[in-house]
């Protein structure tokens, strides 16, 4: 459909047109970085040091290895990006609402174990992120998938922008953050 025809539609048709596909980029754009960005606090939490201090900041990390908690980092990471890139590409998008399911599956996780030690002020944001997570995995995979398509030179370089965006508003900042503040 091209703009002249959309802008020819009545409101309500091209609302309807617009509305799910955009409500779900915009999630999965910010959910991405979010989990991108928490991922990566979890996965700097490899370095001794940063483990023996953390929780000092976040209580939590003291119940819990320090390989799993380096595991959900890296999970949650990938998880970030591929809400994002197999859909922008079209290189495999139906690996994005794997990716949204698979962050739900770990916020329920979450949840689970921020109950059973009675941090109940924890578990609305675990919620919260995984509903949503489970919106764009139903979004994607039944009511709005993204079409696979052969990778061209602009989704490629819109990829390569959203991968830079990332590291310098998510990646850089939080290890910044992690590697000179005094918890």
């Amino acid at each position: 459909m091209t703009t002249q025809n959309v802008h020819t539609l009545p409101a309500k048709a091209r609302t309807t047109i617009f509305s799910l596909n955009g409500v779900l980029w915009v999630l999965q754009v910010l959910w991405g970085f979010f989990f991108a960005g928490s991922g990566f606090g979890k996965v700097l939490l490899a370095d001794a040091a940063l483990y023996e201090a953390a929780p000092r900041a976040v209580a939590w990390y003291a119940a819990v290895p320090q390989p799993l908690i380096v595991f959900i980092g890296v999970v949650e990471v990938l998880g970030g990006i591929g809400l994002i890139l197999p859909a922008l590409t079209r290189v495999r998008p139906a690996l994005t609402p794997l990716a949204a399911a698979g962050l739900a599956l770990t916020m329920v996780l979450a949840a689970g174990f921020h109950l059973l030690r009675g941090e109940f002020a924890l578990v609305p944001a675990n919620v919260v992120l995984g509903v949503v997570s489970g919106f764009v995995a139903v979004g994607r995979w039944n009511l709005r998938p993204v079409a696979a398509a052969p990778l061209t030179t602009p989704r490629l370089l819109k990829a390569l922008a959203v991968v830079a965006v990332i590291v310098l508003l998510t990646f850089a900042p939080t290890w910044y953050t992690m590697t000179h503040a005094q918890f």
